[in-house]
């Protein structure tokens, strides 16, 4: 298990690691099980950047918990999905089932970063946005976007198909100034800018 202390993790910047475990244990979705993948995934590298995002989401019969993690290194985009799965007929106790995977700065397609601004035409320079989207694509995912294609002759009932594109999709994450605070947006736009920097770099 990885100690939140300075000397805990060689290679890693005590300063980014302390501050990663620290948001762990904020976000307080089974901090310990968190660190202790990122610490396998992360390798010793220094931590350059990184993202940590709880969600809950609600249905008919229950409330489920989710984690993202996004860390990036000098060479690396490391990321960790954690999920809760309660109880069942099968599986008597709850369990819990964290993801990680690496992918090298060179193999990142893409960084989208969605803003969303109220009174767009009162927006001045410098004003956070109320929300963000960001959408990271290294090609393992891809989202297909379908709808009917349009005809110019308005009355022309044949059908022509259907039209779309394939958009990278492999994280997309949504943070909300009302739902996670003013500072989780930030933090997601500081964090695109870090990755799209460094993914600059490497295709220099």
């Amino acid at each position: 298990m990885p100690s939140a202390t300075p000397d805990a993790t060689p290679g890693v910047a005590p300063d980014a690691w302390t501050d990663l475990t620290t948001q762990l244990h904020r976000a307080g979705y089974y901090p310990e099980l968190v660190a202790d993948v990122l610490d396998v995934a992360v390798a010793g590298e220094e931590i350059v950047s990184h993202l940590v995002l709880p969600e809950t989401t609600f249905d008919a019969s229950e409330v489920r918990r989710h984690l993202t993690v996004l860390v990036l290194t000098p060479t690396r985009l490391v990321t960790a999905h954690v999920d809760d799965h309660p109880a069942d007929s099968e599986n008597p106790s709850a369990s819990a089932a964290a993801t990680t995977e690496s992918v090298p700065l060179s193999e990142v397609r893409s960084v989208s970063l969605t803003h969303v601004v109220a009174d767009p035409q009162t927006h001045r320079s410098g004003n956070p946005p109320l929300e963000v989207t960001l959408a990271l694509g290294w090609g393992a995912v891809s989202r297909v976007d379908l709808e009917p294609a349009a005809c110019p002759d308005p009355s022309c009932e044949a059908d022509h198909g259907l039209t779309g594109q394939i958009t990278p999709d492999d994280v997309v994450v949504r943070v909300s100034a009302e739902a996670e605070g003013r500072a989780a947006v930030g933090a997601a736009v500081d964090f695109a800018k870090a990755l799209s920097r460094a993914t600059a770099q490497r295709t220099r």
